[in-house]
């Protein structure tokens, strides 16, 4: 079985148990997630299965979209309800307020990645350091918020809606427009939307996986690995060409038609089949093989 499942998961499991649960439905072998989400986290979930577990890193990630819900009043060390909490404010503010905090927070801003996320400090993931009650200097990295909704409070507390460039935490977006109001603010809630060309609504439960696989039907989740690599260019190549490059030999640039696009990486098609990612680089006479397809 080689392809995407497009995984809506749940909240309270682990990226890595909702992957092993994939594995044994499908009885595959080769499976892997792209972009872990939080135990607390729930929705889009991309699980590369077979072959397509060589193009997970290849995925293009450029932009991602997320549903959270926040409230103001206390900060935590987690940044989200399910920290401890570290202040608590007794300012008051309107929806307004947060209106006006939030969109100075559209397009290109830093952040500063936050001590409970997967990210490592001289091999050391920032979350284990966490918990040992250590904080370390970490470098503010840029991000681009392409789009942020804030809907009013309901119950107390507030939604947001965001599409953002990869690597941008949600949870920390949240904490630095609780900063400018003044009244500190934590992620209640997180569910993931988009991410590598998936949307939400293509999405399957563990537990509606797992009925289709009573069927005989789980391949039918299957999204071919080359639709989600449509952010690439394709080229396609003559029967020669499409044997060479299956076989791992290099293509000259002069006698592929279709490198309009220049430097970078470009989908190969031949044979009336996807081949695999091909990479033209500058300086180079060659399209070079970047990943082969192969079905498993």
């Amino acid at each position: 079985m080689t392809g995407i499942i497009p995984l809506n998961k749940s909240e309270n499991i682990t990226s890595f148990f909702a992957v092993s649960k994939i594995r044994r439905l499908a009885g595959e072998k080769k499976a892997g997630h792209t972009g872990t989400l939080d135990p607390n986290a729930t929705g889009v979930l991309p699980v590369a299965m077979g072959g397509a577990t060589r193009f997970i890193e290849l995925l293009p990630t450029h932009k991602k979209a997320y549903k959270a819900t926040f409230k103001t009043g206390i900060r935590t060390d987690t940044l989200d309800i399910w920290g401890n909490v570290t202040e608590a404010f007794e300012k008051k503010v309107t929806f307004r307020d947060v209106l006006k905090a939030a969109e100075g927070f559209k397009g290109e801003i830093m952040q500063l990645p936050p001590m409970y996320s997967a990210l490592k400090k001289d091999g050391v993931r920032l979350y284990e350091l966490a918990r040992q009650g250590k904080e370390v200097e970490r470098t503010p990295r840029k991000c681009e918020i392409y789009e942020l909704i804030v809907g009013e409070a309901e119950n107390g507390e507030y939604s947001i809606y965001c599409e953002c460039s990869a690597g941008t935490y949600i949870r920390t977006l949240i904490d630095d427009i609780g900063s400018v109001l003044g009244t500190g603010a934590v992620m209640t809630s997180l569910q993931r939307t988009f991410a590598c060309g998936v949307s939400i609504d293509e999405c399957y439960t563990l537990e509606e996986l797992a009925v289709l696989q009573e069927k005989g039907e789980l391949e039918k989740t299957l999204i071919p690995v080359d639709k989600l690599l449509e952010f690439y260019p394709a080229v396609k190549v003559t029967d020669n060409q499409a044997v060479r490059f299956k076989n791992g030999g290099d293509l000259l640039v002069e006698r592929v038609k279709g490198l309009n696009n220049g430097f970078g990486l470009y989908r190969v098609y031949g044979l009336n089949k996807f081949l695999g990612l091909g990479e033209y680089l500058p300086d180079s006479e060659s399209l070079k093989v970047k990943r082969v397809y192969n079905e498993m």
